[in-house]
């Protein structure tokens, strides 16, 4: 049964402009892709997820394309197929955001002010789904474990 927000998660990508939406829990995601994509496959995949999702979306993946792996929240750290990437000629790009604050901290820091403009300006609107009380750290924690949001989880400090 998937979590309750998958519902809310897909209209919500929908009202911000998503052109399709799929459920990851499709018993075939990467058909349902091609179908879309008149079995072409998609250019980019941004993979926050790995594990079979990984596995899906890179057999999704048209010639040409790329895939940008930038985490493992399923927990399953994917391997990937060479002959895959060199049959379709697909670039895998792996993107750990945190090694920058030893390997670029500057870049890091032009990066947030770059980040904190344009939330200013207005043309950056994460989606908040929830608030939380900074001593409801926990209940915020259950909530995301238990994938019951559907855009940021936010702790206030009451100030």
């Amino acid at each position: 049964m998937p979590p309750p927000a998958v519902p809310r998660k897909l209209a919500i990508a929908s009202a911000a402009g998503a052109d399709h939406v799929l459920d990851s829990r499709t018993d075939d995601l990467r058909s349902a892709i091609k179908a879309l994509t008149g079995g072409r496959g998609v250019d980019v995949v941004y993979d926050p997820v790995g594990g079979k999702l990984f596995e899906a979306s890179l057999r999704a993946t048209a010639a040409g394309g790329r895939i940008l792996l930038v985490g493992f929240a399923s927990g399953e750290v994917p391997q990937i197929p060479a002959n895959i990437l060199l049959v379709k000629n697909i670039s895998a790009i792996g993107f750990y955001w945190g090694a920058h604050r030893t390997l670029a901290p500057r870049w890091m820091q032009e990066s947030f002010e770059e980040l904190v403009c344009w939330l200013g300006e207005g043309s950056l609107r994460p989606h908040v789904s929830h608030a939380f009380p900074l001593t409801d750290a926990v209940d915020a924690l259950r909530a995301l474990k238990a994938r019951r949001t559907t855009g940021k989880v936010v702790l206030t400090t009451g100030v």
